[in-house]
C-alpha cells in the first residue's frame, strides 16, 4: 500500500509541475511578423508523451485553460478542448499504436497532435472572433506553433533523452 500512494503523490505532483511550466509558458511567445508562436505546445507534446492520458489532458487541456484564464481570457474553453483532446490522442495513441517502434509511434502520435491543435484553433478562432477570414489569417502562425510542438517534443524526448530518463525513475517505483 506504500508503494501505491508514494506513486501516486508522486504522479500527482509531477502532473501539477508540468501543468504550472504550462500555465507560465503561456505568457511567452517567439514574436513573428503579424503574430506570435506560443511554447507551450512543445511542453504539452512532451509531456503527453511522457505521461499516461489522464495526467496528459491535466497538463495540456487544464493547463492551457489556466494560463489563458490569467493571461487572456478569450479562447480559454479552445485551448482547453483542444490542447486536452490534443494530449490525450498523443498519450493514447504513443502507448498503444506500433509499441515495436516507439519513436515512430511518437512522431506520428505528435503529428496527429498537430493537426488537431491546427484544427482546433482554427475552428475556434471562427466561433471567437465571428470571423472565417481572421482564422484563415491566424492559419500559418497555427501551423509553425505546430511543427514547433512537434519537433520541440521530439528534441525532448529523444535526441536528449527525456522518454528514456521518466522511464528510469518510474521503474524505481
Amino acid at each position: 500500500m506504500k508503494t501505491k500512494s508514494k506513486k501516486t503523490t508522486l504522479w500527482l505532483c509531477v502532473t501539477a509541475i508540468f501543468m504550472g511550466m504550462n500555465v507560465a509558458l503561456c505568457t511567452f511567445s517567439i514574436p513573428v511578423p503579424g503574430g506570435h508562436l506560443y511554447l507551450n505546445d512543445v511542453l504539452i507534446a512532451t509531456a503527453a508523451l511522457l505521461f499516461d492520458p489522464l495526467a496528459a489532458f491535466l497538463i495540456g487541456g487544464v493547463g492551457a485553460f489556466l494560463g489563458d484564464f490569467f493571461f487572456y481570457p478569450a479562447p480559454m474553453f479552445v485551448s482547453l478542448v483542444t490542447h486536452g483532446l490534443q494530449a490525450v490522442v498523443i498519450s493514447l495513441f504513443y502507448r498503444h499504436v506500433l509499441k515495436n517502434h516507439r519513436v515512430l509511434s511518437s512522431a506520428i502520435a505528435v503529428t496527429l497532435g498537430g493537426i488537431i491543435m491546427v484544427v482546433g484553433y482554427t475552428l475556434g478562432k471562427i466561433y471567437v472572433y465571428s470571423t472565417f477570414e481572421y482564422a484563415m489569417m491566424k492559419l500559418p502562425y497555427e501551423i509553425a506553433q505546430a511543427v514547433l510542438g512537434i519537433v520541440g517534443s521530439m528534441v525532448l524526448c529523444w535526441a536528449l533523452g527525456g522518454i528514456k530518463r521518466v522511464e528510469k525513475i518510474q521503474k524505481k517505483l
